[in-house]
């Protein structure tokens, strides 16, 4: 494409092209029986949140999600497509999160906005017209890098009985053979990553396990998990790596790969039917643990 290399773009200018291009790629959402926006109370201050509710009678579960971008970029309004499709498949109700990004607030403030959010969500869920016993964590890319993140720091706490993880971030270390052999040419690259991590981190350890799940010694009592790769994805290799750790841990956990598919095709639902076999796989895997 014309222009500057990704990895170059100005902060602002890389966000509006990302919901631009989300957009276009995603297309217009479904409906759904129930639409709200809400705050969720947090120790640094309130988190944007939307609520989706499918048709259904009865409390419903709830699937708290976390939208990808490289902690930096995306939004509740560019996942709207794709989640409002992820409620309906599923069944359960949704809760999109507005976490802090970087650079503005880095590591670990969109971590502590997941978490905080994952306990308010527990805490209201029968407010909230869902079943607090059956309760799901779900996020893409950096949102899966969260999402998994604050599954594991709330064991014990908050009774999760899956995580669903597409494409997630789960290394700092950026050297796998899938990096070097899609991280350029592939929509994300190796140097955009790069990037995205720094920005996170802003001198913080990136090889910590809450930034770093994949090098956690201590995955054991994570809930179970479904992970969602794609085949032509810098990330892939990672992800599918983290996914064996947490089976090495005892932590039931399956692992789906897209071998066709680059990353972000996740929310692309208006120009591939990858995405929405994705979402669908993705739901039916929710539908099962939280049925």
């Amino acid at each position: 494409m014309d222009g500057p290399p990704a990895h170059e773009v100005p902060v602002d200018q890389a966000r509006a092209g990302h919901e631009a291009e989300t957009a276009n790629l995603s297309g217009p959402g479904e409906p759904v029986a129930e639409v709200r926006d809400l705050e969720v109370p947090s120790p640094a201050d309130a988190i944007p949140a939307r609520l989706y509710r499918p048709e259904g009678d009865g409390p419903l579960p709830l699937v708290v999600y976390l939208h990808g971008g490289g902690w930096m970029l995306g939004s509740i309004e560019s996942f709207d497509t794709v989640v409002r499709a992820l409620a309906n498949a599923s069944g359960a109700m949704v809760l999109s999160v507005g976490y802090r990004l970087a650079p503005e607030a880095p590591f670990p403030a969109g971590l502590e906005d997941a978490t905080s959010a994952v306990r308010w969500a527990a805490a209201e869920a029968g407010s909230l017209g869902a079943d607090p016993r059956r309760l799901a964590i779900a996020g893409d890319s950096a949102g899966g890098n969260l999402a998994t993140v604050a599954a594991r720091r709330l064991r014990g706490q908050v009774d999760l009985r899956m995580q669903a993880l597409i494409y997630p971030v789960t290394d700092a270390g950026c050297n796998t053979a899938s990096y070097r052999e899609f991280g350029q040419r592939h929509g994300l690259t190796a140097a955009s990553m790069q990037r995205f991590w720094n920005l996170y981190l802003d001198g913080a350890d990136g090889l910590q396990e809450d930034a770093s799940p994949l090098r956690s010694a201590d995955l054991e009592g994570s809930p179970p998990a479904f992970v969602l790769t794609a085949g032509f994805d810098p990330l892939r290799d990672e992800a599918e790596a983290y996914c064996e750790a947490l089976r090495e841990a005892g932590v039931e956990a399956e692992c789906r790969r897209y071998a066709g598919a680059i990353h972000g095709f996740w929310r692309w639902l208006a120009v591939t039917k990858l995405s929405r076999a994705a979402v669908d796989e993705v739901a039916g895997a929710l539908r099962a643990r939280l049925a």
